[in-house]
């Protein structure tokens, strides 16, 4: 197993790098069957009015999947240890699901029964006109592998993020299943363009 680890605004000590690799092997140990690259991000907030300002972040790479957990606290050492159970237990959810496509209509019932999927009708820009930053900060590649939404909804749950683009297995668009504020699940699909005659 592969083990990045990078730092921002604080150095890595060898101390440090031994606690990290010591608790995310044995957090990955179950699993290293599966997983093929541990990114670990250790920072530090500088705004002293953040009180949990010691962040440890690891992203794990398992069979196409990706796996994100993130924690904070007032010590560096504690946020290492709540990061590291969390993504064992989110490898554990991972390893206990199964995308078979018997699977797929199984899961249909289950998961659809906590989902609230609204479908939009109506303009979301209200006539405004998107504006963006004068520089593109970050860019980021993913492979979109065709999804259902119960497969997105999966993904969404183990990257540990508000929202989860996938190409749909129906469509072959691009969608987004996202997390709402009031509870429950959204997507956002393109609407079929029509064209005049």
């Amino acid at each position: 197993m592969k083990l990045v680890l990078q730092s921002k605004n604080i150095e890595i000590t060898d101390a440090i790098r031994d606690y990290v690799n010591q608790k995310i092997e044995k957090a990955v140990s179950h699993f290293e069957n599966i997983t093929t690259g541990v990114d670990v991000s250790l920072s530090v907030a500088k705004n002293p009015r953040i009180a949990a300002s010691q962040v440890a972040e690891v992203t794990i790479y398992a069979n196409g999947a990706v796996i994100r957990a993130e924690e904070a606290s007032e010590h560096l050492y504690a946020s290492i240890d709540l990061v590291a159970d969390k993504i064992s237990r989110q490898l554990r959810k991972y390893k206990e699901r199964s995308f078979t496509k018997k699977d797929r209509t199984d899961g249909i019932k289950d998961i659809g029964e906590e989902l609230d999927l609204e479908l939009l009708d109506y303009n979301l820009t209200d006539n405004r006109s998107a504006t963006l930053p004068a520089e593109v900060v970050r860019t980021k590649y993913f492979a979109m592998s065709a999804l259902t939404i119960e497969e997105a909804l999966a993904q969404l749950q183990l990257v540990d993020h508000d929202f989860y683009m996938y190409r749909s297995v129906e469509t072959g668009e691009i969608n987004v299943v996202y997390r709402r504020n009031h509870g429950g699940f959204g997507t956002i699909q393109p609407r079929p363009t029509v064209v005049e005659k």
